[in-house]
């Protein structure tokens, strides 16, 4: 009987407890970050020379000339296990056999790796997702929905101070 319940309690709908928190990127800064942004000189945006889809080097911060803002990894702790939903641009990252991808990069605004600054690490979150969803243009917004984890990632390509492990990802399609 147990069994039954367990199993007949994976399938029930997640908004039958509850939709995840919608959640905006200035919610995943910690105040003092949150200020400092505000308080931040204009920002040069001519930052690399990479060429569109060339995401070989482009977030990763390797000079320390912007603020110390801007290579922060301050977290705000009590969102770690949360069931969040927050919208944003893909980074890719890892594809499956079908060519879905699995891992990738959420950033708060588009182009984040072709002539701008990269964000904070504390404003990318390393996108885990089984499943794997298509992108063709990292200029399309999507909504990523899952439990969000404090987790220090670091790559070749970036750092990142959160990690959702996605239960679902869709276009944004402005709602």
């Amino acid at each position: 009987m147990l069994r039954v319940f367990v199993l007949a309690m994976l399938f029930v709908p997640v908004t039958l407890f509850g939709a995840p928190r919608t959640v905006d990127w200035l919610d995943l800064l910690p105040e003092e970050d949150y200020q400092a942004m505000l308080d931040m000189p204009e920002i040069d945006h001519q930052w690399g020379t990479e060429a569109p889809g060339d995401f070989s080097t482009g977030m990763r911060q390797q000079s320390r000339t912007l603020p110390d803002v801007m290579y922060s990894t301050r977290v705000v702790g009590e969102l770690a296990g949360q069931q969040l939903q927050i919208g944003g641009y893909p980074v890719p990252l890892e594809t499956n056999s079908r060519g879905d991808y699995t891992t990738f990069f959420l950033v708060p605004y588009a182009g984040a790796c072709i002539h701008v600054p990269p964000p904070p690490p504390n404003q990318i979150i390393l996108v885990e997702y089984a499943k794997g969803v298509t992108i063709d243009d990292i200029y399309t917004p999507f909504w990523v929905s899952g439990v969000l984890q404090v987790d220090q990632t670091s790559n070749e390509l970036a750092d990142a101070s959160y990690r959702i492990d996605a239960q679902r990802v869709w276009e944004y399609d402005g709602d």
